[in-house]
């Protein structure tokens, strides 16, 4: 399993959020946009690989847009999100969780999923004798402002 670190400040979208005081009662809707390049494992033999495989300059953006969220019981600020992602041309439902909090004019989104990158038609690659896993934990840490 790999982990993938998206670097914030190439992250672009937009997150209703239905805040009582600091209190976050919901979510209605959500568009994020994540530069394919802007990944990176830590490893870079398996980054410029990653571009390769992706074909990165073909679909250069990884887009998440929330269906619906669904407040998690007996957890404040935690919601199962059901939504659509797409990477490499490839659309899939995916369903997670997420906390949401908010501090004033400030809103903070966490969460974390393993996603099979066979599932968007991506082949693992192999690295000289190295078989490359196919599934990739992404975790996601967003700040947002209040528009």
């Amino acid at each position: 399993m790999h982990a993938i670190d998206g670097r914030a400040s190439e992250v672009n979208g937009t997150v209703d959020v239905d805040l009582a005081g600091s209190q976050v009662r919901g979510v209605s809707a959500g568009r994020v946009e994540v530069p394919v390049r802007s990944l990176r494992s830590g490893n870079p033999l398996e980054d410029a690989e990653l571009q390769r495989r992706v074909d990165a300059r073909r679909f250069p953006t990884i887009v998440g847009e929330v269906r619906t969220a669904t407040p998690v019981d007996g957890e404040a600020g935690v919601f199962r999100v059901d939504g659509d992602l797409t990477f490499h041309g490839v659309t899939q439902a995916i369903t997670g969780e997420l906390r949401i909090t908010s501090d004033g004019d400030r809103v903070r989104i966490e969460g974390e999923h393993v996603f099979d990158v066979r599932q968007f038609g991506i082949k693992p690659p192999r690295i000289l004798m190295l078989r490359v896993e196919p599934d990739v934990r992404v975790t996601i840490k967003l700040v947002a402002d209040r528009a």
